[in-house]
């Protein structure tokens, strides 16, 4: 994987993270200001972008996991770890995974 490939998947390995931040922030801005009681106009937005999010998570965590046990910088001992990890811990683990294992991989083992 090139560095631009590599960029482009911290990029999207890190939206969830954005997300998830951003969504709390309007729920509390929504709960704390908000006057009529009725739904924001933009409801419907924040439904596409949240199931888009969570679609993006799935396919990310296929895709780590596949990775995970294609390479040969992993050592074997350490892969059912970082399976685990990536899958309970998916959107933190996710960022951690890709800066240590694509965005700066370790010399390959031979």
């Amino acid at each position: 994987m090139n560095k631009t490939q590599a960029l482009a998947l911290g990029v999207l390995t890190l939206w969830p993270v954005v997300y998830v931040m951003l969504f709390m922030s309007l729920m509390a801005y929504m709960v704390i200001f908000s006057t009529s009681g009725s739904m924001p106009p933009f409801l419907g937005l924040i439904f596409v972008l949240h199931l888009s999010t969570m679609l993006e998570v799935f396919v990310l965590l296929v895709f780590y996991i596949v990775h995970l046990f294609k390479t040969t910088v992993i050592p074997v001992e350490k892969k059912a770890l970082w399976g685990v990890v990536l899958f309970l811990g998916n959107v933190l683990a996710m960022p951690v995974y890709w800066y240590l294992y694509v965005w700066s991989p370790p010399a390959e083992e031979t």
